[in-house]
């Protein structure tokens, strides 16, 4: 197996903040949009550096996307910077009448995703966003691992044109990728091949996923292991090239398994390669105030909880290969 060394924890907010801030010095048509978080979205350093640039809108968040939107007609590039849950729940009418609808290039810039934004609590903590943003026709959803891959997603959007929902974090976590990589949009990543069954993450899942990986390879059981940054356009032919070798597949994400990236496997599993699924993720309930750690424990989003599901696809791995045998 292929080993993957943890460089040093890092949010993946800074990620972005880094990859604005350069964008800022090399394309002069770049400008930036925040909602009253500036310091939380780590957007300051680009702030200071091109205060012509940068549009502090206060708590107004879909007057921001309809300034976005504007900005984006006149040929700017237009980035807007909030929390998850106010970049996508609270402004989905802006977002889709203004920017997806008429297919608008702006960049939306979403941090504190998921279960680990931690002590605010379920108000804050969305869990639903990628499913409502990958259902709006035209919108490109990326979802990134850690903080390298976070700031070469960030350059990467800046040169696609069209509407971008980018999802990112608050929590320290681990920074395992290559800060050489280039980001390629609508590309999934083969961390690890295996032989017995598939493991699709995306996020802070994919981590775990390798962790995951490492503990089923020390029951002989031979992981494969794909990184979906990219949840639309999914990369069909990466997911089928590995689950028709290994005949089983897990999906893990930080979201409700209603609506997210194991839903977009499983419409292409269904149409296209019918073998079993898990999911790992948050079922169908909101979250909690608690410390990142402590819930991802509580709702299943972990290296144990991949490693379970795992073995229960392979389960029924065999019983449908037997059911398949005695038809055929």
């Amino acid at each position: 197996m292929k080993k993957f060394i943890n460089q040093g924890n890092k949010d993946t907010r800074s990620g972005f903040g880094e990859g604005l801030l350069e964008l800022g010095r090399n394309n002069t048509e770049v400008v930036a949009l925040c909602a009253d978080l500036t310091g939380s979205l780590k957007m300051n350093s680009f702030a200071e550096e091109n205060p012509d640039r940068f549009f502090q809108v206060g708590i107004a968040e879909a007057n921001m996307m309809g300034i976005a939107a504007g900005l984006a007609t006149g040929g700017k590039i237009p980035f807007t910077g909030t929390f998850a849950n106010f970049s996508t729940g609270r402004v989905y009418d802006q977002i889709r009448q203004s920017i997806a609808y008429s297919n608008k290039n702006v960049k939306i810039c979403a941090s504190h995703a998921g279960i680990t934004l931690g002590e605010d609590g379920a108000t804050h903590q969305i869990l639903e966003d990628i499913g409502l943003m990958k259902m709006l026709p035209g919108m490109t959803v990326i979802n990134t691992c850690d903080f390298n891959q976070t700031k070469s997603a960030t350059l990467e959007i800046c040169n696609f044109e069209g509407p971008v929902y980018l999802r990112f974090g608050r929590p320290k976590v681990a920074n395992f990728t290559n800060a050489l990589d280039k980001f390629q949009i609508g590309k999934g990543l083969l961390l690890n091949k295996g032989n017995d069954v598939t493991i699709v993450a995306t996020g802070h899942l994919v981590w775990e996923a390798i962790q995951a990986a490492d503990k089923l390879n020390e029951d002989g059981i031979s992981a494969e292991i794909i990184n979906i940054h990219t949840i639309k356009p999914l990369d069909e032919d990466i997911i089928l090239n590995s689950v028709n070798k290994t005949g089983c597949l897990v999906s893990a994400e930080e979201h409700n398994i209603f609506g997210g990236l194991g839903e977009s496997v499983a419409r292409l599993l269904t149409s296209k390669a019918p073998y079993p699924q898990e999911f790992v993720g948050t079922n169908d309930t909101f979250g909690e105030s608690g410390t990142p750690t402590e819930l991802m424990n509580k709702y299943g989003l972990n290296m144990d909880s991949i490693y379970d599901a795992a073995h229960n696809v392979l389960k029924r791995k065999i019983k449908w290969e037997h059911l398949f045998y005695f038809f055929y």
